[in-house]
């Protein structure tokens, strides 16, 4: 049996790939800061709950310790993220970012993951298939955000396109740090989720599958790359 980890699992593609990753047999932790909400998820995709805040050192430590006195873990998604918007839905413009603004993406986006990676791989490496899912996102790509003939070019939001592109780089060098694991990001596409505002032209189930897919790579697996639906995404 195959024991898979999700942060930012009560809702949104975290809950989605939950439940595809339920179905095909894993047994799923739903990570939630929110332990209502949390419980509530994981009673309706019978899967376990444990309370985890990815921006709170000692909550995630508590968490890797729930996990391991329960056997284990095979799989993490690290899921949980965070988009800057303002309280209409509408992008914080460039004159009103501060740095504690972009911090508070951070915290989450990027050094959640680290939390996540520092306190659980030690478990993973117990595991005979040890597998991470990064979530990043297409707007990560320096090259499509500068590139005025592409679609993404317009999109004009500061802290979370450089969360990331950091995502992305963390995804190679714990790729290379930890070859007995493997270790890749993906690109869900333009979800319809709440982080967006529902914004997005895909539904869950579409955007999850990439996540679900990779989360059961095994051992012949890849490592150190980047995926979307349709395949490979070039660094």
């Amino acid at each position: 049996m195959t024991t898979t980890l999700i942060t930012g699992a009560n809702k949104g593609l975290g809950f989605e790939a939950a439940r595809q990753l339920s179905a095909a047999g894993h047994t799923v932790y739903v990570g939630a800061r929110n332990p209502e909400r949390g419980q509530s998820a994981a009673a309706e995709l019978g899967a376990r709950f444990v309370q985890l805040d990815v921006t709170d050192d000692t909550s995630v430590a508590a968490a890797a310790e729930v996990i391991a006195a329960d056997g284990g873990l095979d799989v993490l998604v690290n899921n949980a993220g965070i988009e800057p918007r303002k309280p209409d839905g509408g992008f914080v413009p460039a004159e009103e970012v501060t740095a504690d603004a972009v911090r508070a993406v951070f915290e989450t986006n990027v050094l959640g993951q680290v939390r996540m990676l520092h306190a659980f791989l030690p478990l993973l490496l117990r595991s005979d298939a040890p597998v991470v899912v990064n979530v990043s996102s297409g707007a990560s790509l320096m090259r499509e955000l500068a590139n005025p003939d592409s679609p993404a070019y317009f999109y004009p939001d500061i802290a979370y396109p450089a969360s990331k592109t950091a995502v992305n780089m963390l995804t190679v060098q714990y790729a290379k740090a930890y070859p007995g694991v493997k270790i890749n990001a993906v690109d869900p596409g333009f979800t319809a989720t709440d982080l967006n505002h529902h914004a997005g032209h895909q539904t869950v189930e579409e955007g999850a599958e990439i996540l679900v897919r990779m989360a059961r790579v095994g051992r012949a697996g890849p490592t150190g790359g980047f995926f979307e639906a349709s395949g490979v995404i070039p660094w």
